[in-house]
């Protein structure tokens, strides 16, 4: 979902206490039967991520800058490529390193993706990393019907995780080819740990000994809850529910908020973990949640806003959890998969972002809700339950210093977020669809016109783009500021335009984008290649070649837009913070009908304005829907 350098990124209620209303079809039965080395078989029929032609690379690069740069900037910069690819140049003998490290690996991307994009990067996770999910509010409003939604919740993620213990996960296809399912396997039991320069990940699930609890916490205090019979059947939802009455009865208030330390910048939070586990309680206490199969968070209720103002609120409590004086310290946001469920019916999620993406993330949580919403089985004969284990810490003064630093910073981040979610109800994928454009890319047409109608020009947009389609295939990025685009906003609001020329600039602008869309997620985009062609010039370390020293590279990594699609079966959407101080963050979930849009900004840049942007791709949509309207549809 992110950009290098710029940050371089349900509704059945068949039972009333599951908190969901409208019809829907029952989650597939989960096979118990296991099928060992299913997984690998896959993994190994997948191909390599291959290494696109130097030539092609450097051709779309100049062709993305021409939206978002001037022209004698733009003719300086092609003199740069024109040197680095020229034949027996630099760019050549970087092309061959690349092409031989393709050739000795399961993916050439995947490992100093993950490392630069995530690891390396020392900004808080929560906002610039970090994204959330928000769900439809379930329909309880107190602490029963929370603790029945969560116990039920609960059961439905260890339903789910059968299908990956048993290696029965269905394999997931685009246009007709298997994707990679390698994220599913690394976003249960899984955190990341600080560092002092760069962090790192365990896995725990691949351990001799895998963990059978999760993290429960509420009132910021932590607790074990095992959620494994002796015999390895998972308990029921009935017996959570009595596991988390007792947590709660047994949470006391005004304790001091260590989860805060996990919203730190990535070196202070290093030098705050050392100093946190120097104490063999700490390191206990600490080494569980890590190890844990999931953390579950149970808030108290959000302030009470308006219902249009509701969806937003609720996406800083899955974003951020609104500061240290609400939930902020009811988290630990280093832990690969957070659930979040409110006393007053908020819920959602909350996941750390170097494992995985946001689709299968969202295909858990699909299963998750849909779970959720079967009927009530009969209830299960009470046998005596172990109490759950509170965790507890040893608060030294230099760590209650850490953790008020922590919420002093914490306070400012999420005050300095501007969040707007938005359900755009005027349509949704049918309009795209009836006049054969791709729902996708006509949104992020209307993206672009949006931007240009605010501030008159072009901005690099970053789009991600699954690789999943080859082995351990993370990201690429589709940019959708193209030279098409830039034609068709400059000429949408210009009166002396016929709708017909219009809408034929509409159509070429799609089509650029749906094209550019096939060759990102074939392998063939050009931000994964360049990276890599930089990163053997590192590794080498060679003089680093002018085109990465150019002014135009940066301003094609400042992604003032960042963007990203996660499509879903639950009506929910995926928000994230802006990648730069001036820019936007905006996820969207369209819907048949409707359109999910969370937008994102910082209250610090003047420049940027999260509810105007929300309001100008409203009015972009619908003035893209009625000029298709009012002009005779063109061939296609």
């Amino acid at each position: 979902m992110w950009a290098i350098c710029s940050r371089t990124m349900v509704k059945l209620g068949v039972a009333k206490p599951c908190g969901l209303m409208k019809p829907c079809h029952l989650v597939k039965p989960v096979s118990a039967i296991r099928v060992s080395g299913r997984y690998l078989t896959h993994q190994k029929g997948l191909p390599s991520l291959p290494v696109p032609p130097l030539q092609q690379t450097c051709e779309h690069y100049i062709s993305a800058l021409e939206p978002i740069i001037e022209a004698e900037e733009l003719k300086h910069t092609k003199e740069l490529v024109d040197e680095f690819q020229k034949a027996g140049g630099v760019g050549e003998g970087l092309q061959r390193s690349l092409e031989k490290r393709a050739c000795n690996s399961e993916n050439w991307l995947s490992e100093w993706w993950v490392q630069i994009a995530y690891l390396e990067y020392r900004l808080p996770v929560v906002v610039h990393s970090s994204p959330g999910l928000v769900l439809p509010r379930m329909n309880f409003r107190d602490k029963q019907g929370q603790i029945r939604f969560a116990a039920k919740l609960i059961a439905g993620v260890l339903d789910f995780k059968t299908m990956i213990d048993n290696e029965t996960l269905p394999v997931e296809y685009l246009g007709g080819k298997p994707l990679c399912m390698n994220q599913y396997y690394e976003v249960l039991s899984s955190c990341r740990i600080p560092g002092l320069k760069k962090d790192s990940v365990v896995n725990h699930a691949k351990s001799s000994r895998p963990p059978k609890h999760i993290t429960v916490v509420h009132n910021f205090e932590f607790f074990v809850l095992d959620v494994y019979n002796s015999d390895g059947t998972p308990l029921t939802a009935d017996q959570f529910c009595v596991q988390l009455e007792r947590i709660c009865s047994s949470s006391q208030t005004n304790i001091e908020p260590v989860g805060i330390l996990t919203t730190q910048h990535r070196d202070s939070w290093g030098k705050s973990y050392v100093s946190l586990i120097k104490d063999n309680t700490n390191k206990e206490s600490v080494s569980a949640i890590q190890r844990s199969i999931f953390t579950l968070c149970l808030d108290g209720a959000i302030p009470r806003g308006s219902e249009e103002t509701y969806r937003s609120c609720a996406a800083i409590q899955m974003l951020h959890g609104g500061g240290s004086q609400w939930n902020s310290g009811n988290r630990w946001f280093d832990k690969t998969l957070q659930f979040i469920v409110g006393e007053d019916g908020t819920c959602g999620a909350n996941y750390e972002h170097a494992p995985a993406e946001g689709p299968p993330i969202v295909a858990l949580i699909d299963h998750v809700v849909e779970y959720t919403r079967k009927p009530e089985m009969v209830r299960s004969p009470m046998v005596p339950l172990p109490m759950p284990q509170k965790l507890h810490f040893t608060i030294t003064p230099e760590i209650k210093k850490d953790i008020e630093e922590a919420k002093h910073n914490m306070n400012t981040l999420a005050q300095d977020l501007d969040m707007r979610v938005i359900v755009f109800g005027h349509f949704g994928k049918n309009v795209p669809k009836a006049h054969k454009m791709s729902p996708d890319a006509f949104i992020q047409i209307a993206l672009q016109l949006a931007y240009y109608r605010m501030y008159q020009r072009c901005c690099a947009t970053y789009e991600s783009a699954s690789l999943r389609m080859f082995r351990l295939g993370r990201t690429d990025t589709i940019r959708s500021a193209s030279s098409a685009s830039a034609a068709f906003v400059k000429a949408f609001d210009n009166s002396s335009k016929q709708n017909t020329e219009k809408v034929d600039l509409m159509v070429k602008a799609v089509r650029a984008h749906r094209s550019y869309t096939n060759m990102a997620v074939s392998g063939q985009a050009i931000d994964r290649h360049l990276l890599g062609l930089k990163m053997v010039a590192v590794e080498k370390k060679l003089p680093m070649p002018d085109i990465f020293t150019d002014t135009a590279y940066a301003k094609a990594l400042c992604y003032q837009l960042s963007t990203s699609q996660v499509p879903s079966k639950t009506d929910c959407v995926m928000c994230f913070g802006p990648v730069v101080p001036n820019g936007y963050g905006v996820c969207y979930n369209p819907m048949e009908d409707h359109i999910n849009f969370a937008v994102s900004s910082f209250n610090s840049c003047e420049e940027t304005n999260a509810a105007h942007l929300a309001q100008a791709v409203v009015e972009a949509l619908l003035d893209m829907r009625t000029v298709l309207e009012q002009t005779p549809r063109p061939k296609l």
